[in-house]
């Protein structure tokens, strides 16, 4: 069998709803993908438990999706789970709470054939609405410039150069660790406007939930400092305070009137975690 030009690589974890709004617009067929459906394949790679993972799923509703059980290792491990068995040239990383435009493989595409030296590529991120509430998020990129894993495409030789994700980022972050990796490499990245994906937005967790992601974030980042200290001059002290300080005025004060005290947990802990990084960094 011939290798594929694109492996999309989707790591997903217990989230079978979502996953089904992004598989509807990558599965080979009628109002999916613009280039042919031999020119890729789509590889779910499921940190989801047993009995509750998507593979009965992708069974039944997507048999040309590849489906392998991933290390359990955090969202860094389970991309790499699914770069390892991924067959195409170029690896494609959605994430499972994406939905991909119908032309987003065709842009990559075309992007990759007019710059034959560039490796990496970033495409656009977008929401589909205002927001309406201080608790959503969602990681727009309209310009560029952060090569976040939710929609990038990467040259599978280089990414096995480089060892892939550092999965010692359990949370978060390895997505920044590794762009900044190919900086410190002298290695080029393009972002690409027209291969877009749709990010909705999502509702973070509050109450003892949301403690526990805002502390993994902390970690990820205590990681990354450690390993890159010389980005301590970006993420310092005065960083954070200036964020804290935007953050109190735009989102706290005009968005809490704004948006009527939704949200109002998330922003509170929000706050909090500026607070503790001002005094740890």
């Amino acid at each position: 069998m011939n290798s594929p030009f694109f492996s999309v690589i989707i790591p997903t974890c217990n989230r079978n709803d979502l996953l089904a709004l992004c598989l509807e617009r990558l599965t080979p067929g009628p109002g999916s993908q613009t280039i042919k459906s031999e020119e890729y394949e789509v590889v779910v790679t499921d940190d989801g438990k047993e009995g509750s993972n998507a593979c009965d799923f992708i069974i039944r509703h997507h048999p040309g999706v590849k489906w392998t059980k991933g290390p359990q290792k955090g969202p860094a491990g389970n991309r790499n789970n699914g770069a390892a068995s991924a067959r195409g040239e170029w690896l494609v990383f959605f994430d499972d709470d994406c939905v991909p435009d119908h032309n987003v493989l065709e842009e990559y595409w075309k992007a990759i054939d007019s710059n034959n030296d560039i490796k990496v590529f970033e495409g656009r991120v977008y929401v589909d609405r205002l927001k309406q509430s201080m608790a959503e998020t969602a990681p727009v990129n309209e310009t560029g410039g952060f090569l976040w894993t939710c929609n990038c495409a990467i040259k599978k030789d280089l990414f096995i150069e480089l060892n892939g994700f550092d999965e010692e980022y359990y949370t978060a972050m390895e997505d920044v660790d590794f762009r900044v990796r190919l900086e410190k490499a002298g290695i080029e990245y393009r972002f690409v406007k027209s291969a877009s994906v749709l990010h909705p937005w999502r509702t973070t967790k509050s109450g003892k939930d949301g403690w526990k992601t805002n502390n993994g974030y902390m970690q990820s980042m205590f990681l990354f400092l450690k390993k890159h200290p010389d980005q301590k001059l970006k993420y310092n002290k005065k960083y954070y305070l200036k964020s804290l300080l935007r953050y109190i005025i735009y989102e706290f004060i005009v968005g809490g009137v704004k948006y009527k005290g939704k949200g109002i947990v998330h922003a509170f802990h929000h706050i909090v975690y500026h607070l503790k990084m001002i005094i740890s960094v």
